[in-house]
């Protein structure tokens, strides 16, 4: 993916310290450009995306080979992440991927297995007595059919973006904690723009790149209708017996996820089994300090633990809150030069999926500033594209999200 030249040395600002801008400075960092990471803090920032106690990273996509080979390729990042910071935070723990009838093609479920098995992988296809023995915590008469997959797991979110930040101090970024960026300067002159920051300050950069996630259509007003923020329910709930949860028998699991929207993972070391959706979601201001999910959708997770995990019904739920995406409409990540404004890099639109690729985002995001040549399947994916809304989701496990006709 890597195309090695010499250039210019140029001064980079980054706007938003999420995990596609730590990554995205450090990237840039370790090509000899002088970079400047803005965020307003703290960091890691408690209401960005990257910010949580676990992400998922499976290498299941559907029929989607782009974005299975792209996995491949992060989870030796991961790996090679566990050896370099302080302790893990890559847990390769496998994923369970059920479905509620039999696996057929066109299915996320199916189509994933299959594509699984071509690409040389050994997903284990489970049927509902081997659900009853092996992951008993199921109702297994819910869930005839899926498969178990071992190359998968989950990233502790909030400590990987904390250790990758920091790397970038230690490779020389200047980390501006506690700066918000209001506004962007246009280029003159061949030169690249410049941030203005809450308190008035104007400051010039060769290249901006903006990482800012759910504010991206706050201070790219003119991308507003391509990058929208939408919640989702996140419930953390405690089992009173936790260790009918822990992961060789309740590992990370998708449950007929394009249908359902529901994914979650195995209990953790103080006792929180994690669940959390996968679908449309709800178009959310993210200044908006409201964020807790309502009665309807905790009356919606209480029915999917009816069904099909029974014995975390009684469970409390100790906390609950509303995570954003910066939704694309076609559900692939925006990663490109701006349209408009000359010196200008967008990254976002991570569409609720993209923490998996988290070591490979900052040298995507830094070939497009440098304008190194990539991947075509990838550029054209990643690329500006506003004739493409409206459409519907293209992220396999997220079918069910139809299109969002929102009152922009």
């Amino acid at each position: 993916m890597r195309y090695h030249q010499e250039m210019r040395t140029q001064r980079i600002a980054v706007v938003g310290a999420g995990i596609f801008g730590a990554g995205a400075a450090l990237s840039l960092r370790q090509r000899g450009h002088e970079v400047v990471l803005f965020d307003p803090g703290p960091l890691p920032h408690p209401l960005a995306e990257s910010t949580d106690i676990s992400k998922v990273v499976r290498m299941e996509y559907g029929g989607d080979e782009v974005y299975m080979a792209l996995v491949e390729e992060a989870l030796e990042g991961w790996r090679r992440w566990n050896q370099a910071f302080p302790a893990p935070v890559y847990h390769e723990v496998g994923v369970l991927v059920l479905c509620t009838s039999e696996m057929v093609p066109g299915g996320f479920e199916h189509d994933s297995y299959q594509l699984l098995r071509r690409r040389g992988h050994a997903p284990e296809r489970l049927r509902k007595e081997d659900l009853r023995q092996r992951f008993p915590a199921w109702n297994a008469d819910q869930y005839p059919d899926g498969f178990y997959h071992r190359e998968a797991g989950f990233a502790e979110a909030a400590h990987t973006v904390r250790f990758l930040l920091d790397e970038v101090r230690r490779a020389g970024v200047q980390v501006r904690e506690g700066e918000r960026v209001v506004g962007l300067l246009d280029g003159v002159a061949g030169q690249g723009g410049g941030v203005v920051t809450a308190d008035g300050a104007s400051h010039l950069f060769d290249g901006i790149v903006v990482t800012a996630g759910s504010w991206t259509g706050k201070l790219l007003p003119e991308l507003a209708q391509d990058l929208r923020p939408f919640a989702q329910p996140v419930f953390h709930l405690r089992p009173a017996d936790p260790q009918s949860y822990e992961a060789t028998r309740f590992p990370v699991f998708t449950a007929d996820i394009a249908r359902l929207g529901y994914y979650g993972f195995p209990v953790t070391d103080d006792g929180i089994v994690k669940i959390a959706h996968h679908g449309p979601g709800r178009r959310m201001d993210p200044d908006d300090p409201l964020r807790t999910p309502d009665e309807d959708q905790v009356e919606e997770l209480r029915a999917f633990l009816k069904m099909s995990l029974p014995g975390l019904l009684s469970a409390p739920i100790v906390e609950r809150r509303l995570c954003l995406y910066c939704d694309t409409w076609d559900g692939h990540f925006w990663i490109d030069r701006h349209p408009s404004r000359p010196g200008v890099t967008v990254a976002a639109g991570g569409s609720g999926h993209a923490f998996k690729f988290a070591p490979l985002i900052g040298d995507i995001i830094a070939d497009v500033v440098e304008d190194r040549p990539r991947p075509d399947a990838l550029r054209e994916r990643f690329r500006h594209r506003p004739e493409r809304r409206h459409v519907a989701t293209e992220e396999a496990a997220r079918k069910s999200a139809a299109p969002r006709r929102v009152q922009e």
